[in-house]
Formats: structure tokens, C-alpha cells, sequence
């Protein structure tokens, strides 16, 4: 992660930049690494970059042996708060592409209201670590084709987790799912983060939109999180997806934080 503060001082003429692997460099002075950079390919082609170092000059030299070495479009994330690193990238030449909010979700049914949404009629749950692989990954294709057929999967919140190609859904005990007849056609996935789970991703294939189905997977995870004694997840939510944005804000999540993504083309 890109450091949080960055201070002065630092004579840049002392200063040498190295790209020291493929996608790694380094800013060495008096034979220390004062400074770290980091280039991260996502699944979906996108490059994703860091910078690490408490000083601004080293943070600028290494931001433009980085730049003159990689690939345009760059894209960043930082967090909004942190207005001195904004800065930084922006001096880069980085602008604000989007903003993803960061929520708290209250598990509580009497809180979300959610206690007693019931399944459309012909949807089961089917409870997280309980999903079939093979089913889950059916779905997971089909709802990555008709994200890329539409908005395209760029527009999908920026942390993406990597799989090799060709594979999705790697780990199916991180997901809940609702089924209609012997198919999946909605997906949870929960990444289990101590003490406050994160909703990392809530899907419904597309021929299954405005039936409920999203809102009673979401009755479903948070009722089994509530249950296991845990009082709030996480998620976060692109700013211009106004459906989740309301399917959250309507169970009373609040807002906690926002990260800027950031790009350079």
C-alpha cells in the first residue's frame, strides 16, 4: 500500500532509481532503500501501480522511472481522505477516473429489516461453504460476459482477485448462492477478514434481474453472519452504481471511507 504520509528533506541528487525486477523498483541513497515501487497487472488487463516512501522527492523520482518504463493506461488507488498522496499522483499526471465507497453493513435483522425477506418463488439459498464449484463457475462466466457486454469489467470494483487464466471462482467455500431448478443464477461472495467479514461481490445473472434475488442473498449472508455473532461487514460500492448503492443503503449501511481511482493516459 502507497504510504500514508510523505515528508522533505531528502537530497534527490543522492538519490538512484532501479527497476529491480519485472514489476518492482527501487529508490537506493547512502546504500538504503528509501523508497519501493510496485506494478500489478489485474485480470482484466488493467496496471495497477504503487509507491512506497516517506519522502516527496523520492516518491516523484521514482514516479517517473516507473511511468518511463511502463505501459499507458496506469491506474492507482488511494484513499480520498489522504489528500497530500492524491496530490502526489496527481502531479504524476494521474486524474480521478471514479470513486468506490467504502460501507459498514449491519448484520442485525431487526436493523436491516431484512429478518423476514423471504426467496422469490423457486429460489433456494444455498448457505456459504455449501455451493458447487462447477455451478458457482457457470454463473461466475456468465455474469462476467454480460458485465463486459455492457459497462465492461473495468467498471467492477478495482480489487479483483487474481485467478489463473481462464479459472474463476477458485475458493467456492467463499460463496453463498441462489438456485432455480438445478442452476445457480445469483452469487455472495464473502471473504472471511477477521471480526468483520467484507461482501466482496453480489451478482444476479441478468434474466433473473427485479425479482429479489439480490436482496434475499444479502437477508441470507447477513442473517449467518448475525447468527455467528458478528455485528457488521464490509463492502464496497462504486459511486455510479445507483442499484447497489440503494440495495445497501436501504438495509442501513453507512458510509465509512472512499478510495479514488486514479489513472494516467
Amino acid at each position: 500500500m502507497d504510504s500514508a504520509h510523505l515528508t522533505s528533506g531528502m537530497d534527490e541528487h543522492a538519490v538512484v532509481t532501479t527497476r529491480v525486477a519485472e514489476r518492482q523498483w527501487h529508490a537506493v541513497a547512502d546504500d538504503r532503500v528509501v523508497g519501493r515501487g510496485d506494478a500489478s497487472p489485474r485480470p482484466d488487463g488493467r496496471i495497477f501501480i504503487s509507491i512506497d516512501t516517506w519522502h516527496c522527492s523520492v516518491f516523484d523520482r521514482l514516479a517517473d522511472t516507473m511511468l518511463a518504463d511502463l505501459p499507458e493506461p496506469l491506474y492507482t488507488l488511494v484513499d480520498e481522505a489522504d489528500v497530500d498522496m492524491t496530490s502526489h499522483w496527481e502531479r504524476a499526471g494521474f486524474t480521478t477516473r471514479r470513486r468506490e465507497w467504502e460501507y459498514l453493513v449491519p448484520t442485525d435483522p431487526q436493523v436491516t429489516g431484512l429478518g423476514s425477506v423471504p426467496a422469490p418463488p423457486g429460489v433456494t439459498m444455498v448457505a456459504i461453504g455449501e455451493a458447487e464449484q462447477g455451478p458457482l463457475r457457470t454463473l461466475d462466466r456468465t455474469i462476467r460476459d454480460e458485465v463486459e457486454a455492457t459497462v465492461g469489467w473495468q467498471e467492477m470494483p478495482a480489487e479483483v482477485l487474481h485467478r489463473p487464466d481462464g479459472v474463476t471462482v477458485p475458493d467456492a467455500s467463499k460463496y453463498a448462492a441462489a438456485a432455480r431448478s438445478d442452476e445457480y443464477v445469483g452469487l455472495v461472495r464473502l471473504a472471511p477478514v477477521a471480526r468483520q467479514p467484507r461482501i466482496g461481490l453480489i451478482a444476479v445473472r441478468s434474466d433473473h434481474h427485479r425479482l429479489g434475488i439480490a436482496r434475499a442473498l444479502l437477508a441470507h449472508v447477513l442473517g449467518s453472519l448475525h447468527r455467528s455473532g458478528i455485528e457488521t461487514a464490509s463492502a464496497e460500492v462504486v459511486e455510479s452504481n445507483a442499484a447497489a448503492t440503494a440495495l445497501f443503503e436501504g438495509v442501513g449501511a453507512r458510509r465509512a471511507g472512499s478510495n479514488l481511482e486514479l489513472v494516467l493516459r
